[in-house]
């Protein structure tokens, strides 16, 4: 058989030089070129991200393009998209439709809230910030929480105001044990609250731009855009609703503490 890959022959009498055949792959071929093991590429081929291959009796050879469309996979993974979303993507570029406003829309979705900047340092700068206590048991609920990630003797804290806050509970003798086990239950209460907004923007928002979007239902450049600048103007909003909540609730709080503490002196007999 013919190689593939081999230069096509110039045309008689032709000074150009021989133009070079497009290269074609067996499925092993274009998984080592991919770098993906083969059920992947054959996993890709069921869930139609790839176009068949061309048929040669029970040969499949695959082409320059599955190649190229292997590494445009790869590189939107690597950006974060889903499988899914890669697939909705492709079929939008197959379709003809604009992927640019695809790509708005998740990027206005998917855009962060949180403005935190991860916090580099040693475990002993880390352990010192804790007063001693950040040893083998913290340092894994921690790393569980998401709030470390430790490679080695290096340590990367995800957001610095958290690194001061517990820093400061720590410092006022509170055992950073005890401030983590506080964070399970903070971050449960904190995810409630993000499905309460996620709901209310899903039903209130994304549901009623897909009802006035045009072309079939599809959201377009203008409801990409205006989504984008309602969310823009709701973050703030959001932030502010839990800061005000958590502070109404903290004063709720404190007052029937202060209410115990006061009943109590009061029904105990004076010394």
């Amino acid at each position: 058989m013919n190689d593939p890959s081999a230069p096509a022959p110039a045309a008689p009498g032709s000074d150009q030089p021989p133009r070079r055949r497009a290269r074609e792959f067996r499925t092993a071929e274009l998984a080592a070129e991919a770098g993906i093991p083969v059920r992947t590429l054959r996993f890709y081929r069921e869930r139609r991200l790839l176009p068949p291959p061309r048929r040669e009796g029970r040969i499949a050879w695959y082409s320059e393009d599955h190649l190229a469309r292997l590494r445009i996979i790869a590189d939107l993974l690597d950006r974060g998209h889903t499988l899914g979303g890669i697939a909705e993507l492709l079929s939008a570029w197959e379709d003809g439709r604009d992927v640019a406003e695809l790509l708005g829309l998740e990027g206005v979705i998917a855009a962060p809230w949180s403005e935190e900047v991860p916090v580099p340092m040693t475990l002993q700068e880390l352990d010192a910030a804790y007063a001693g206590q950040a040893d083998a048991a913290t340092l894994e609920t921690a790393r569980a929480l998401g709030y470390v990630q430790v490679e080695g003797d290096r340590v990367s804290h995800v957001s610095r105001r958290l690194l001061d806050a517990s820093a400061a509970l720590v410092a006022e003798g509170i055992p950073l044990a005890a401030v983590l086990e506080t964070a399970h239950g903070v971050r449960a209460s904190a995810d409630a609250l993000a499905d309460l907004f996620v709901e209310l923007i899903n039903r209130q928002l994304l549901d009623r731009l897909q009802l006035l979007a045009p072309r079939g239902g599809r959201i377009g450049s203008a409801e990409t855009a205006r989504l984008a600048e309602t969310l823009a103007r709701l973050r703030p909003v959001a932030r502010t609703v839990v800061d005000v909540e958590f502070s109404l609730a903290m004063d709720r709080r404190v007052h029937e503490e202060i209410g115990d503490v006061l009943a109590r002196h009061r029904a105990e007999p004076r010394r």
